[in-house]
């Protein structure tokens, strides 16, 4: 009875954190095809794709999301570029300063954003790039780097070094055996930084909000906000089908790289004993 009750319990606790995940997202459903959407979102039989068409316009959602696109994924490609650089003499070589760097790198993940802009929007009016949407992605890169080194270390540090001796016996230097041997026996890797990255800055609010200065150069995180009106009325079904289609590409961005996310570096066999 002892095993049956705590089984029981834990089966509760299960059920009590799957309803408090998975009630907003019903919620959502519910409230997007809705005509007359309030914050209750009671289920009816009354549908309607009205709240669909009312954002799906330019510049509600096609011109945000592409904005979206941009700068996340721009992200995301410069950091695993720049990261796997980085990472690779810190995988490869025995640095004397390798550990205090790490940590560094460690440390500076802590930094809060709201904390760093205060002189980053400084900067960006010293140098004329408020508003630059270029100058935002370097920024975002920079900020995203210290985690997806440290990564990006972890995952080239799996890819045996014997591999790439074999490479260079061959005549191949470091440029090519990071190329042909290194980034393709970790592609699991490189794909867990690269959604990690674009996932991440998907969501960012902040950052563009303060660097960015006209609407048309603002993501879906900050056009979202159109949806609160200053009298704090809140056009809740197209609020919900807003954050449906602004959760899609995220989503299917997943399900794209799932297999690399799912898979598991198995280097059997390409080492000889």
């Amino acid at each position: 009875m002892t095993k049956l009750a705590a089984r029981g319990a834990a089966y509760l606790a299960l059920l009590v954190i799957t309803l408090a995940f998975v009630g907003p997202f019903v919620w959502v459903a519910i409230a997007s095809i809705q005509p007359e959407a309030s914050l209750a979102a009671t289920p009816t039989w009354t549908f309607s794709l009205d709240n669909f068409k009312a954002v799906l316009t330019w510049e509600t959602i096609i011109l945000p999301l592409i904005n979206s696109i941009v700068i996340s994924g721009g992200t995301a490609i410069l950091t695993v570029l720049v990261a796997g650089l980085a990472a690779y003499p810190l995988s490869r070589y025995q640095l004397r300063y390798r550990r205090s760097f790490m940590l560094t790198l460690l440390f500076t993940t802590g930094l809060p954003m709201t904390a760093v802009l205060v002189p980053v929007y400084a900067m960006f009016f010293r140098f004329n790039l408020y508003g630059s949407v270029p100058a935002m992605i370097l920024f975002l890169t920079a900020s995203s780097l210290p985690f997806s080194i440290w990564m990006m270390k972890n995952f080239m540090d799996g890819v045996p070094v014997s591999l790439e001796e074999a490479a260079w016996v061959d005549g191949a230097g470091w440029v090519r055996s990071l190329q042909s041997i290194v980034g393709p026996l970790m592609a699991p890797g490189i794909a867990v930084v690269a959604i990690f990255v674009f996932v991440g800055q998907w969501g960012n609010f902040f950052a563009p909000f303060v660097l960015l200065d006209a609407p048309e150069k603002q993501p879906a995180a900050v056009t979202i906000y159109t949806f609160f009106s200053e009298y704090g009325q809140v056009a809740y079904g197209q609020l919900a089908a807003f954050s449906i289609l602004y959760t899609a590409p995220a989503v299917i961005l997943y399900v794209a790289v799932n297999k690399y996310l799912a898979g598991s570096f198995n280097f059997a066999g390409s080492v000889k004993g």
